[in-house]
């Protein structure tokens, strides 16, 4: 159970909508979508000088995709959800949501986004896997920051937690790394930056070649290659030749 407004606890259990079908929820899911297509995309660019690179990477690998897919990235900005949505070019996510993330200020927009809360007892661990069950089954794309928290502006990767790797493999998922870099401000960047009193670099996700998990191996070993995998493309998309952490982040 996780805490609410006003003291009121959330209870993750087979009553709990983990995909909300309610007329309500999908009404503003939708609005609040359309809102980030077509305000906070060019927002992204205007603020953040945001540079997307590899979206041929998406074309050529169209018929790949089309049955579904699990994007991973790098964890560094608040609004880095909605900047992996750029990149994805209009297409809904879903995600695992933490317990932080629902205690806290954005839990609404989690929801809203796509964000399913992971339980915090085995109870309610069939209903959250039965979610992306259904999910997977009408070819929806996931998404993951395995990394868990979100350090703001940070370069190196850190360790991945192995639990959507896990998933990649269940699902026979294509895994599509990202990665988020920084590029020094430049013209009015610098000037909005001084006037704002922070000293932000500028941002730049790019996106690499699929990955897939090795069917032809057991589950554990197939789905820790794959992570040692897609944690040493990101640290290389990234621009960073000695990345200081391994990939094992559980």
């Amino acid at each position: 159970m996780y805490p609410r407004p006003g003291g009121a606890e959330l209870v993750l259990d087979e009553h709990y909508p983990f995909l909300d079908r309610s007329f309500s929820f999908r009404f503003k899911s939708g609005l609040l979508y359309l809102g980030i297509f077509t305000l906070v995309f060019p927002l992204n660019i205007i603020r953040f000088g945001l540079r997307i690179e590899g979206r041929d990477v998406l074309k050529r690998n169209r018929e790949l995709l089309r049955h579904g897919a699990l994007s991973v990235s790098n964890h560094v900005l608040r609004w880095d959800l909605l900047m992996v949505l750029q990149a994805l070019r209009f297409r809904r996510l879903w995600y695992p949501a933490f317990k932080d993330n629902l205690s806290g200020p954005d839990r609404g927009l989690i929801r809203l986004t796509g964000g399913i809360p992971v339980p915090d007892r085995i109870h309610g661990i069939k209903f959250f896997n039965r979610a992306f069950d259904e999910l997977h089954r009408r070819k929806k794309w996931f998404h993951v920051f395995p990394e868990g928290a979100n350090w703001h502006y940070y370069q190196p990767i850190r360790p991945f937690k192995k639990g959507m790797f896990t998933v990649a493999w269940d699902y026979q998922l294509p895994v599509i790394p990202l990665a988020f870099s920084w590029r020094p401000a430049w013209g009015l960047y610098r000037l909005f930056n001084r006037i704002a009193g922070k000293n932000y670099p500028l941002v730049t996700l790019r996106i690499g070649e699929p990955l897939l998990p090795d069917l032809s191996r057991p589950r554990r070993e197939a789905v820790r290659l794959l992570r040692k995998e897609v944690h040493r493309r990101i640290a290389e998309l990234a621009g960073i030749t000695n990345n200081p952490f391994p990939p094992e982040g559980d």
